[in-house]
């Protein structure tokens, strides 16, 4: 590191797991925690107000979730690097991160060495992917990302798909979803209608049954 003080962002919805995070980055005289967030979309309000050198972020989180944020968050100020913290180590989930835009992909199992060590190397200008995470992974990565996956309807669904299918799972009606998301309820309607065509799904309880497979929600 060359002597400058990170600032940087913590994004994680349970409040413990956010506090020791805190406490564990402002324990090292390099970094500083200069915000936080407890869904996707504060994430990404959060680092447009406050530009920080860093976003350390969970993919699971209510509303906006992980993967949406850094999309956005990328696109708003590609400088800001992203490490994600996750359960996740699937190849689905790692893929899908790092073609986001992710930096860095530590596994929560991690220990406070590795996870330190993770942000110093993205820090650096250099990527990192957990050891945890399979070899065949990693090979495909350093290959030049191509894809290791065949495509699915997964694949075919929109940004704004994916949320509203979020929504839909953590129990949301189309008149809230289009409030939150500042859309009209034709809008939401036609998404809804696209997701379950793409999917071949057919009610809510599909959609949901979904979503909690993919990991966009934890129940």
């Amino acid at each position: 590191m060359d002597g400058k003080k990170y600032a940087i962002l913590v994004a994680e919805d349970h409040k413990i797991l956010r506090e020791g995070l805190k406490a564990l980055l402002s324990e090292d005289p390099e970094f500083s925690v200069v915000c936080e967030a407890e869904d996707g979309r504060v994430a990404v309000k959060q680092a447009e107000a406050f530009c920080p050198d860093l976003v350390l972020m969970d993919l699971s989180m209510p509303k906006t979730g992980g993967l949406v944020a850094i999309r956005e968050i990328k696109r708003s100020n590609p400088g800001i690097k992203i490490v994600v913290l996750t359960v996740h180590d699937d190849e689905e989930y790692v893929q899908t991160a790092l073609e986001a835009g992710a930096d860095g992909y530590v596994l929560k199992d991690a220990d406070r060495v590795e996870l330190l060590g993770a942000i110093r190397h993205v820090l650096n200008g250099k990527r990192y992917l957990s050891p945890g995470i399979s070899a065949k992974i990693i090979e495909g990565y350093l290959s030049g990302g191509q894809k290791l996956k065949t495509g699915t309807a997964w694949d075919d669904l929109t940004q704004r798909e994916r949320e509203i299918l979020k929504l839909i799972a953590e129990g949301y009606q189309n008149k809230k979803i289009a409030d939150y998301l500042c859309v009209s309820l034709k809008t939401v309607e036609k998404h809804r209608s696209n997701l379950m065509g793409k999917l071949d799904l057919h009610n809510a309880a599909e959609l949901t049954a979904y979503a909690l497979k993919k990991g966009l929600v934890v129940r």
